[in-house]
């Protein structure tokens, strides 16, 4: 559901509860607040048990 909203609103969804940041991991993360960029393909993994795993990639139309 929200990497479709991403795609047509052209915003990351924040990393919530995101309070104390590891300075050594080097990562670009969106913190609390949703942030707008250019969004053409989103993904998103599901993990249950037993191995029981998903993911869908969802690439935004073009003409």
């Amino acid at each position: 559901m929200i990497c479709g909203l991403s795609l047509e609103h052209q915003k990351l969804a924040p990393t919530i509860n995101l309070d104390n940041p590891d300075p050594e991991c080097d990562l670009d993360y969106v913190p609390n607040v949703a942030r707008e960029a250019k969004v053409d393909i989103t993904m998103s993994n599901s993990f249950g048990f037993g191995g029981h795993n998903a993911t869908i990639i969802l690439k935004k139309f073009q003409d």
